[in-house]
C-alpha cells in the first residue's frame, strides 16, 4: 500500500487588506506537503486568511483551456484585496461567486466575507502582488460585519504589540526566544524584521481606529454598502431641468447631516464614507473642499466640517 501523509490545515488569521496587501515576502518549508507562508510586516505568518468588506467587483475572464477565471476586489476600511476563482475552488465557491457577479450587475449592494488561501505572485518586471484564493464565501449583514471589524482590529493590535516589544531584542531566534513568545510568533517577527526593516505603524493605527468607528456604529453610513459609482468621468451628463443634483455632493452632504452630533465631523471620516459609497478618495477631497469655498460646509475648527 501506498503511504500518505496527512496535511494540517493552517489556522485562519483574520486580517485588514492593508497588513497583507502590503506583503512581498512568502516561505515555504522544504518538505513536499510543506505548507506556503505570505509573512507580512508585522511578522505574522499566514498561509489562510479571514477577510471581509464590500464587494466592488467581479468579472470574469476567459483562459486557454476554455475555462473561466472570475476575479474580483473586496473593500475594508484599510483598503482593497485581490482574489480570483477558477476551476480550482470547490463547485459551492464557484458556484456562489457567479451568482455574486449577476446580483453585482444589477446594482446590489453586497458585503461579503471569505476564508482564502494567501498567495504572493512576481510579474516578470518584479512587482510583488497578494492575491487570495477563496475557500469559503457568503453574504454577511452589517452586524455581522462590525464583529469582523472588531475581532480583526484587536487581532491587529495584538501584532504590533508583539512587533513593538520584539523590537527589545536582536532579529534572530535565540534572542526573541527570551522574549516569551510563542515559536510561530518568532519566525514570522525574525522574517519580517530581516525582510522589511524598520516598519511605520501609525497607518495601522488609523486603520485600526476607522474600523472600530464602524464597528461601533460611529460611521455609520461607511457601515452599510451602496452601489457602486462611476468615475466622474463616466458618469452621464447633468439634466437641466434642476432635479438631478451631483451625486458626490449628495453623499457628502449626507454623510455631514448623519455624523454630525454637534461638533462637525472630521475631514477623515467624511473621507472615508465617501470612499464606502464608492466614490475615489481624491475626487472627494477635491468636492469637500469645493463645498467649503462655495459656502455650502465650514469648518468651525481645522479639519472639522459642518453644514452651514
Amino acid at each position: 500500500m501506498q503511504s500518505t501523509r496527512s496535511v494540517k490545515r493552517q489556522a485562519a488569521t483574520p486580517m485588514f487588506a492593508s497588513e497583507y496587501g502590503e506583503s512581498t515576502l512568502s516561505e515555504k518549508g522544504s518538505g513536499e506537503f510543506d505548507p506556503s507562508f505570505v509573512v507580512t510586516k508585522l511578522g505574522s505568518r499566514v498561509n489562510r486568511v479571514i477577510v471581509a468588506g464590500l464587494l466592488e467587483r467581479i468579472e470574469g475572464r476567459d483562459v486557454a483551456n476554455g475555462s473561466v477565471i472570475y476575479q474580483g476586489q473586496l473593500r475594508d476600511p484599510s483598503g482593497i484585496n485581490y482574489f480570483s476563482v477558477g476551476d480550482y475552488v470547490s463547485d459551492s465557491v464557484k458556484e456562489t461567486t457567479i451568482q455574486l457577479s449577476s446580483r453585482l450587475e444589477n446594482g446590489e449592494p453586497i458585503l461579503l466575507l471569505m476564508i482564502a488561501k494567501t498567495r504572493l505572485y512576481q510579474t516578470e518586471e518584479g512587482a510583488i502582488y497578494t492575491s487570495l484564493r477563496p475557500e469559503e464565501m457568503c453574504v454577511i449583514d452589517a452586524q455581522r460585519y462590525a464583529s469582523w471589524l472588531a475581532k480583526t482590529s484587536d487581532s491587529m493590535m495584538n501584532r504590533m504589540s508583539n512587533y513593538i516589544s520584539s523590537l527589545d531584542y536582536e532579529a534572530n531566534t535565540e534572542s526573541l526566544s527570551k522574549s516569551g513568545m510563542s515559536e510561530q510568533q518568532i519566525l514570522g517577527l525574525v522574517s519580517s524584521r530581516n525582510h522589511y526593516g524598520d516598519v511605520d505603524l501609525e497607518h495601522y493605527r488609523l486603520n485600526v481606529m476607522q474600523a472600530l468607528d464602524i464597528a461601533e456604529g460611529k460611521l455609520d453610513a461607511a457601515s452599510k454598502p451602496a452601489p457602486q459609482q462611476l468615475p466622474i468621468h463616466e458618469k452621464p451628463a447633468e439634466s437641466n431641468d434642476g432635479d438631478d443634483k451631483p451625486d458626490l455632493e449628495a453623499a457628502i452632504v449626507d454623510i455631514i447631516t448623519k455624523l454630525d452630533h454637534g461638533d462637525g465631523v472630521e475631514f477623515e471620516t467624511v473621507l472615508v464614507n465617501a470612499e464606502a459609497r464608492g466614490f475615489q478618495r481624491s475626487v472627494a477631497e477635491e468636492k469637500l473642499e469645493e463645498l467649503s469655498e462655495n459656502g455650502t460646509v465650514h469648518e468651525p475648527a481645522f479639519g472639522w466640517f459642518r453644514l452651514v
